[in-house]
């Protein structure tokens, strides 16, 4: 990027929760993502029930904007819900990819499941919130995929909400295999709803949520550098119809 045009604003898009503690991690990692790149503007907005709103931010900042959608796979909310917010707020801004799948973040699940005690011998389930569109799926399927090729061992991916296997039938099936014991990997960015059904799941350990780290700050600075790679960096469009896609949760508290 040339020095002498304007930084483009960072603006980490994310979905928003009625929980204190899950708006209290995305606000540190927008403070971690700020630390990655000093003086380059962040703001954090939210799609819904959090403030500030995703839409007032883009509507105040100055200047070209970057949003980076904080969701770790597509579906409704990176395909519909966010690029609509955007078109109506601030039709300028370029809008980056979802963050996952990636391998900065298949290095925070690492360290989340030895911090939680990952044997050598332990099955592992990579836990998401789900989703009824099956492109979403696919996303945190290559997420396991990656896991998997990290720790050396099988990962299946499986879903608390929509989409199969469900939870409970991936732990069952675990469990009438050779290993003494099942982690759960959590594939979520913060605490809340979907991450207490994963809690309470069974399991004989789980990971805490991504949270607060470097390598994901990283990978937020990443999507937001091949947004503006991309040629001619284009604005977002025009949301397609609601109906073409289903909701989408994984990563999305409640």
């Amino acid at each position: 990027m040339n020095p002498t045009l304007v930084t483009p604003t960072l603006v980490m898009a994310a979905h928003g929760a009625r929980s204190g503690h899950w708006e209290s991690v995305m606000g540190s990692l927008a403070a971690r993502v700020r630390r990655a790149r000093p003086g380059a503007p962040v703001e954090l907005g939210f799609l819904e029930i959090s403030a500030p709103l995703l839409s007032g931010v883009l509507s105040r900042v100055a200047g070209p904007v970057v949003v980076v959608p904080m969701l770790l796979a597509g579906g409704y909310h990176a395909h519909i819900d966010l690029p609509a917010v955007v078109a109506r707020a601030r039709p300028d801004a370029v809008v980056a990819g979802q963050l996952g799948p990636h391998r900065l973040l298949t290095s925070v699940l690492a360290r989340r499941l030895a911090a939680a005690g990952l044997r050598p011998c332990d099955a592992v389930i990579l836990g998401a919130a789900g989703s009824s569109d099956p492109a979403a799926l696919d996303d945190v399927r290559a997420a396991a995929r990656l896991l998997s090729v990290r720790l050396s061992r099988p990962v299946t991916a499986a879903f608390a909400s929509a989409g199969t296997p469900t939870l409970a039938e991936a732990l069952d099936r675990t469990r009438a295999g050779l290993a003494p014991r099942v982690a759960v990997a959590s594939y979520l960015l913060a605490p809340g709803f979907f991450h207490d059904r994963l809690v309470s799941s069974g399991a004989d350990l789980v990971s805490a949520p991504l949270g607060v780290d470097d390598d994901l700050a990283a990978l937020v600075w990443a999507r937001f550098d091949e947004a503006l790679a991309r040629p001619a960096a284009a604005p977002a469009a025009a949301a397609p119809a609601a109906a073409a896609r289903a909701p989408f949760a994984t990563g999305t508290p409640a």
